[in-house]
């Protein structure tokens, strides 16, 4: 069964490796599915060409459109020849984030693949990388790429929030099971629920005297094996494939992904945008810098992406 049947690839022309683009071609070779070659492309310097008139800059802009496809095209040749099905789409847009998301948007492709790197801790406060960009605003789930290999009989980690009793949260569990699920079959994977429980509030136990420490760890615990283990029924999962850890969910999920080497955490992501993204961020975006695998984010289902015209 096809699990994704149209796949955006976002390529990066400064890499000789294109690591999104192989592992799209390793996905359509185990569910078929079509794929789209993207590259968003621009210079400004094409723009501030005053002594052209629109019309030469246009072709000027083509021109260079032109160049990526041949080059995109030279690329695929392998791939083609070997069956597999890829369009090719070469955009000029100053903003690449956006000119992905507005290509979901006008395609409704169902997945974007694109790789990712280690990202500078202070830049990434300040400057938001344009993964941070499309985890929040993409429609469709987002699988971002690293260098792991996808081994059969290997291991999926679902990053799940059962503790939550607010809906959203409990809907965006229900796909991140699934989608991890899904993944699994496809990759012949394990799959594996991770939770992480925040620890006792420091500043709680000094501030009240009467604020037993011991008994709110227990209830807390608790509280969250019970949420995790009427999830995991719910999807037929056996206790030694669920994990329910103390601590912030970008240091649990890291180190667990690393006990089971997986080769994918998948992950729900709320989009949060504007002046409490750039404070205080998103789990996802925290999670990913520290993994060594590759990470699937997915959105609600009622998400509403923030590009979308009315």
């Amino acid at each position: 069964m096809t699990t994704y049947n149209n796949i955006l690839v976002v390529l990066d022309p400064t890499l000789d490796q294109q690591k999104a683009l192989n592992r799209a071609i390793e996905l359509a070779r185990l569910q078929g599915g079509k794929l789209t070659a993207f590259l968003s492309v621009y210079d400004f310097s094409y723009e501030m060409t005053t002594m052209l008139s629109g019309e030469e800059r246009e072709s000027m802009r083509q021109a260079v459109i032109k160049d990526r496809e041949l080059w995109i095209s030279d690329y695929l040749a392998a791939p083609r020849a070997g069956g597999i099905n890829i369009d090719i789409k070469v955009v000029w847009h100053n903003r690449p984030f956006e000119a992905i998301v507005l290509a979901v948007l006008e395609h409704n492709y169902d997945l974007v693949i694109k790789g990712t790197h280690d990202h500078d801790v202070l830049k990434s406060m300040i400057f938001t990388p344009t993964d941070w960009h499309i985890l929040r605003k993409c429609p469709c789930p987002v699988l971002l790429v690293k260098d792991h290999d996808w081994p059969k009989g290997g291991n999926i980690i679902a990053a799940v929030n059962a503790g939550s009793e607010q809906q959203h949260h409990l809907e965006l569990n229900q796909r991140v099971v699934n989608k991890a699920q899904q993944m699994a079959t496809m990759l012949s994977a394990q799959t594996h629920l991770v939770n992480a429980y925040p620890g006792t509030p420091v500043n709680i136990a000094i501030e009240i005297p009467e604020f037993n420490p011991q008994e709110y760890n227990s209830t807390m615990i608790h509280h969250h094996i019970d949420a995790v283990v009427k999830l995991a029924a719910q999807f037929d999962m056996s206790a030694q494939h669920y994990h329910v850890q103390e601590g912030m969910p970008e240091d649990v999920l890291p180190e667990l992904a690393k006990q089971l080497d997986a080769e994918m955490v998948v992950i729900g992501t709320i989009g949060r945008t504007g002046l409490s993204a750039a404070i205080i961020g998103n789990t996802a975006e925290h999670v990913i810098d520290r993994l060594d695998c590759d990470v699937l984010a997915v959105k609600p289902a009622n998400f509403v992406c923030p590009l979308q015209k009315d």
